[in-house]
């Protein structure tokens, strides 16, 4: 048995060209085209006056001549495409007689060789019925000089049809024009065909991926075919394999019956146009099966819509307003709160304490919070279009004023974190400069009081220094309302940086000086116990491998330990911040005596060497 072009694995010799392209008009007709294209202009225009129904207009190649037949090489045919979807009182035949009449009255006017050939859309539609898909490729071969739609659609889609022939050779079995193309739409906006690849002898893989290779296949032909003829419109090609085809009959697929009702075969091998026939006779019958499914159908699709439809109260309306809801309150400086204190939140600090707010935008964001959570909770099952309406009002509103709120609020706080930050780097470049020992500290004298003693003796790159000048510049600049919204950005990241350098510093610092005033001691069965002595307190943590209990206490005259009690972590870090290092130490036998009590045991103290 043969294999299926798709499952072969050797590859195939590339060609020149990815299909079998249609004929090119040759030297004699482009020269001819040339020669009469003044001509032809007139025709069209006067054609056009004359009849509005005509979608398309091209030259014919030239005809070949019958064994015997003698053809007067001067003659030029010419195809004209008449749309009678739309002509009412008037026999096809007629239509065709009168149309050929008055065409060739003018074409005599012009040029005595043009020799119109008339045909409606409808016959070209009983040409592809009856399998006479020479006239097709006529059309397709033709030079077009007006043109709908309609004649470069069939020019693309033949050209992709004897692409996948090539390619797929007798497995190709329908090629189907589909949609607008032959439904009365002289102008297509778009090209829609479809193409059914026999899969009955498939062995060597499975149908859902021969589809997929198939699929990517002939689209990439599609594609070339659309490059190679120059036609703009968009070309959608549904690819269908022989035996999804028939299932889809079977069930009556909707999508497939209105192809087999509505579509029209550029190239079948018997496949298509027999379903055609039997639909129109009534022989194709849906199974009792694919009705009752269809029935299911309805009901499923409304309960779909309103589960959409409480969807969108139930997700996007809410996260819509409570999304930005929470960065309103983060932007104020409190983390992200749940939906139901965001509310009461935004009640308390916007609508009561700053006054930024009014009380009907935090009704409108508790109505969408209860709407949601009655859907979650199951209480409210379905919404109306209605409803959805007035809560979608109530959240452009509401979304419009939380925008201004944020306006209002970065305006404040412009303002605000200026001010903090110009006072939060001053206090800490004046806590380095006293941890270093330097005296004669003034705001003034900040710059150069830093560069020296820090930049130069600690070595701090001199990038901070001018961090601090532009920080105090910033401020002045600010209060004289010389500093624009980009500027205030630009220092506060500096100053981010800077604080956050001068924090690292100082720490080192106040890290190095505790470690000093700390005294390790082991007792027991091995284990190690830290005292840390700050001036007049103490504190102690008994085992090292449970630091979160501390216990604190009073350093007596005469060096001993008294009014032992329990302490924390935070009062651990308060007495640190609030002593100044380094201070006097001063360790007696009353100390260790002491220690020994504490513990309940002899303690040996330790040190690094």
């Amino acid at each position: 048995m043969t294999k299926h072009p798709a499952s072969q694995e050797k590859k195939e010799p590339e060609q020149s060209k990815p299909g079998m392209e249609l004929p090119k008009p040759t030297p004699e007709q482009q020269e001819k085209l040339s020669k009469i294209q003044k001509e032809l202009d007139t025709f069209k225009e006067k054609c056009l006056k004359t009849r509005t129904d005509i979608t398309g207009m091209s030259l014919l190649p030239p005809l070949q001549p019958r064994p015997g037949e003698t053809i007067n090489p001067n003659e030029i045919h010419i195809f004209i495409l008449i749309d009678d979807a739309k002509v009412e009182g008037l026999a096809k035949g007629d239509l065709i007689v009168k149309s050929t009449e008055e065409t060739t009255k003018i074409a005599k006017e012009i040029n005595e060789n043009f020799k119109p050939q008339v045909m409606l859309i409808t016959e070209l539609k009983e040409a592809c019925f009856d399998a006479k898909y020479d006239i097709i490729q006529m059309v397709a071969t033709s030079a077009l000089f007006y043109d709908k739609g309609l004649l470069s659609a069939l020019k693309v889609a033949e050209l992709h049809k004897n692409m996948a022939i090539k390619k797929f050779e007798k497995y190709v079995v329908s090629y189907i024009a589909v949609g607008s193309l032959f439904r009365g739409d002289a102008a297509p906006n778009d090209i829609d065909v479809a193409i059914v690849i026999d899969d009955t002898d498939v062995k060597k893989m499975s149908r859902f991926e021969l589809r997929d290779k198939l699929r990517a296949i002939i689209i990439n032909m599609g594609y070339e075919a659309s490059q190679i003829t120059g036609v703009k419109a968009q070309f959608h090609i549904q690819t269908y394999i022989l035996t999804d085809f028939w299932e889809s009959v079977k069930d009556a697929n909707p999508v497939i019956f209105t192809m087999l009702r509505d579509g029209v075969p550029l190239y079948d091998r018997g496949v298509f146009m027999p379903w055609k026939l039997l639909l129109q006779m009534g022989r194709i019958k849906p199974s009792p099966e694919a009705i009752d499914m269809n029935m299911e159908v309805g009901d499923k699709l409304i309960d779909r819509t309103k589960q959409k439809l409480l969807s969108v109260v139930g997700e996007d309306l809410f996260y819509a307003v409570m999304n930005p809801t929470q960065a309103a309150l983060m932007l104020y400086g409190i983390p992200p709160p749940t939906p139901k204190e965001a509310v009461k939140l935004m009640e308390e600090i916007y609508v009561k304490k700053e006054k930024l707010l009014e009380k009907k935008y935090v009704d409108i964001l508790e109505k969408i919070r209860k709407t949601f959570k009655d859907i979650e909770h199951g209480e409210l099952k379905e919404v109306s279009g209605k409803d959805i309406d007035k809560l979608l009002t109530d959240c452009k509103d509401y979304l419009e004023r939380i925008k201004k709120l944020f306006n209002e609020i970065e305006e404040r706080t412009e303002r605000e974190s200026i001010g903090e930050i110009h006072t939060t780097a001053l206090n800490l470049t004046r806590d380095l400069l006293l941890e270093l020992n330097v005296k004669d500290i003034s705001v003034a004298k900040l710059p150069e009081l830093f560069k020296k003693h820090v930049c130069e003796e600690e070595k701090v790159p001199l990038k901070f220094h001018k961090d601090l000048q532009e920080i105090i510049k910033a401020k002045k600049d600010f209060d004289a309302k010389k500093l624009s919204k980009q500027e205030v950005n630009k220092v506060r990241r500096e100053a981010r940086e800077y604080i956050r350098t001068i924090l690292d510093i100082l720490d080192r610092k106040r890290s190095l000086e505790l470690n000093k005033s700390k005294l390790f001691f082991r007792y027991g069965d091995n284990k190690t116990g830290e005292i840390t002595f700050l001036k007049d307190i103490a504190f102690i943590v008994k085992d090292t491998n449970k630091r979160e209990e501390i216990w604190i206490a009073a350093i007596e005259k005469d060096a001993s330990l008294q009014n032992l009690k329990k302490s924390d972590v935070n009062e651990y870090e308060k007495y640190i911040k609030s002593i100044k290092m380094p201070h006097e130490k001063i360790l007696k036998i009353q100390t260790l005596e002491s220690l020994r009590d504490i513990v309940g045991e002899e303690v040996e103290i330790l040190w690094k060497a």
